[in-house]
């Protein structure tokens, strides 16, 4: 009994110095990588039998543990030492992207192999994104011509979803941006991107990952403006991307401008300075007053938390607006502005359920208190209505519009809630 018991620790440790060894023999880079390369090596520049083998070599090969190792030596040829130069006691091989022709046909071909790839080998999604962000920190340690082979290929699987946009805070690297190395790899790979799918397609990858906000984070603080940005990437043959960038600028500033007015709303802030503030921030951000209509409006009606019964809102819509009536009068000085107004007002209603019955009372006192005018409604009316809730909104405008029509010139008893 006491010789089993003492046999138990050695029997214990020997298997345990095995596994040990094994599993050293079994993590060695070295061996993966051989394998490797004598693969590409014997396949050369035929890039389905680059892609067969892959497929078949996962079988045999530990992708799981190595897919650094893989991915380094699919793009440069072995693996990568910190910064991007090649390690030099490692065994490489001529056939990769770094050393393939550097036109659209070949990258397309080669996000075909790594599509393939990763598509059979689920596992090695996560991977690649990860490989991908530290190529593009070590964009300076490679060649003007190997650089451009990324972006181009980037910008491809970019297109094809094998990458998320998110791949791109990598060229917000202080060191990439100050050498000035990120803006210009950025164009190669936009320009990449872009003539895969087209510009609508891009931003909404951009917005899905918050990426749309941070494009100007690729140049360094003394040039990040838009206009720096935008005749940057217009002079590089890129104006679609430029407009994308100042039209999420222009969104940007009407978020932070609504949020301001709300705010000195809130805060009970004279009408008489509110309306001063917005005129001042339409001058100094050339922002149109129908813009400005729009986002008083929405501030007005976010302040807010409205009733969910139907007959409530109504009163409730009224009350605040009849209050808030001095803003929305001051900036309705155009015709094109109260009509932007009554489309703010169609789209509020139809978008927030409870509102639907209430958009004839809120034109009707709009009207009255000289915010829109007969014009503007029968415009509205007859031509400039949205298509949405049309039939439900026109049906509750009908009786008051052909009030408008046939009343006298002077007349302004109108007829109330005819619902």
């Amino acid at each position: 009994m006491s010789n089993q018991k003492q046999q138990k620790p050695t029997l214990t440790g020997q298997r345990f110095k095995t596994r040990k060894r094994d599993e050293k023999e079994r993590f060695d880079p070295t061996q993966f990588q051989e394998s490797v390369v004598q693969g590409l090596n014997q396949t050369g520049t035929d890039l389905e039998a680059v892609a067969k083998f892959l497929d078949f070599s996962g079988a045999k090969l530990d992708y799981r543990r190595y897919a650094e190792t893989l991915f380094d030596i699919l793009v440069a040829g072995g693996m990568l030492a910190p910064g991007g130069a090649l390690s030099d006691d490692m065994t490489r091989t001529n056939f990769c992207l770094f050393t393939a022709p550097e036109d659209v046909k070949t990258m397309r071909a080669y996000a075909q192999v790594f599509n393939k790839l990763i598509r059979r080998y689920k596992y090695l999604e996560k991977g690649f994104e990860e490989e991908i962000k530290k190529l593009l920190l070590f964009l300076n340690g490679f060649s003007e011509s190997e650089r451009n082979k990324l972006a181009m290929l980037t910008g491809i699987l970019l297109a094809n979803g094998n990458l998320s946009a998110s791949i791109l805070s990598s060229l917000f690297n202080d060191n990439l941006v100050k050498e000035g190395l990120s803006p210009a790899f950025a164009v190669k790979l936009f320009k990449s991107w872009i003539s895969e799918r087209d510009i609508n397609s891009v931003a909404a990858s951009l917005r899905k990952v918050g990426m749309d906000n941070r494009l100007i984070e690729l140049f360094p603080l003394n040039k990040r403006s838009y206009d720096h940005f935008s005749k940057y990437f217009t002079d590089a043959g890129l104006k679609e991307l430029s407009d994308f960038a100042r039209n999420q600028q222009s969104l940007g500033a009407r978020k932070e401008l609504q949020k301001e007015l709300q705010e000195q709303m809130s805060q009970g802030v004279s009408f008489k300075e509110i309306i001063a503030y917005g005129k001042e921030e339409i001058k100094k951000s050339s922002i149109s007053e129908q813009m400005m209509i729009g986002i008083v409006w929405t501030s007005v009606m976010s302040l807010v938390e409205w009733n969910k019964k139907e007959e409530l809102v109504t009163e409730q819509a009224i009350k605040q607006l009849k209050q808030h009536s001095p803003l929305l009068k001051a900036f309705t000085t155009q015709d094109l502005s109260e009509l932007t107004l009554l489309l703010r007002v169609q789209d509020y209603c139809y978008d927030n359920i409870h509102f639907m019955k209430a958009f004839q009372k809120i034109v009707l006192l709009l009207y009255k208190v000289e915010v829109v005018s007969e014009e503007a409604i029968l415009k509205w009316y007859t031509e400039a209505h949205l298509a949405k809730g049309k039939s439900v909104f026109l049906e509750q405008m009908k009786k008051f519009v052909e009030w408008l029509k046939n009343a006298e010139e002077g007349e302004y008893h109108c007829p109330e809630d005819n619902h």
